[in-house]
């Protein structure tokens, strides 16, 4: 009979439990690597997940900006075409009231002009202008008052302004600056004497009739004072009774 002394059960004991302590040390290690070998490609999927909801929301977000931006471009594109309408309508509305004037203008003056011929000269004065000018001066407006004052009992008359410049320039302005020299002749007279519209006959000559005496001379306005001494005979004549 084997007799089994008690350091060799004890060392068999150890020997045992530190077998024991290995295999479930080996164990729980393969287990957690098989955990990390499952889990890993679900933590990279998870991880492009959300990158990609992030680049998602990023792009939503730009894309949501510049809808935003292209629909304040196109609100401010359609302000700015009711602008243009709006300026539109009233150009032409201007032009409308325009043209209307100037057909009111000649249709008043077109049996004057027609009887031009009839009409004789009454009196006349010439004003000058700076260069470059068309604002009467003091000196000018005294000259106008010359002819002006004698039309209160006046009848049947016409003014005949014709304005000029020198011949310096380019021809359309000068055509331009004329019609202005002129037009503040007419507005002179017709706001301090009271001179109906249609009794103005004017026109702008420009540099087209130069007259002697210098440049100074030809920045001027022409007036004459036109009578129809044949409306004057027939008012003056005496009407036919009828026998009784």
């Amino acid at each position: 009979m084997t007799v089994v002394s008690p350091k060799s059960v004890t060392r068999a004991v150890l020997t045992m439990g530190a077998a024991a302590m290995v295999l479930l040390l080996s164990t729980g290690c393969s287990s957690k690597r098989y955990v990390r070998a499952q889990a890993a490609p679900i933590v990279q999927k998870t991880n492009q997940l959300d990158a990609r909801t992030a680049q998602d929301h990023r792009d939503i977000t730009d894309t949501d900006q510049r809808a935003q931006q292209g629909i304040a471009k196109a609100q401010s594109a359609a302000d700015a075409a009711d602008q243009h309408a709006g300026a539109a309508g009233q150009q032409a509305t201007a032009a409308q009231g325009a043209a209307q004037e100037a057909y009111n203008r000649v249709d008043s003056l077109a049996g004057t002009v027609a009887g031009l011929d009839s009409y004789k000269p009454l009196a006349d004065v010439s004003v000058t202008f700076a260069f470059d000018k068309s604002v009467l001066t003091a000196a000018d407006k005294r000259e106008l008052d010359t002819v002006a004052t004698n039309l209160t009992t006046t009848k049947h008359f016409i003014l005949e302004l014709t304005g000029g410049t020198d011949s310096t320039g380019d021809a359309q302005y000068n055509y331009a600056l004329s019609q202005k020299r002129a037009d503040a002749v007419a507005q002179y007279l017709q706001t301090r004497y009271n001179i109906a519209p249609h009794r103005f006959y004017l026109v702008g000559i420009g540099k087209d009739k130069q007259v002697a005496g210098g440049r100074k001379v030809n920045r001027r306005v022409e007036v004459r004072v036109l009578a129809n001494q044949q409306e004057d005979t027939v008012a003056a004549a005496p009407r036919a009774t009828n026998p009784s």
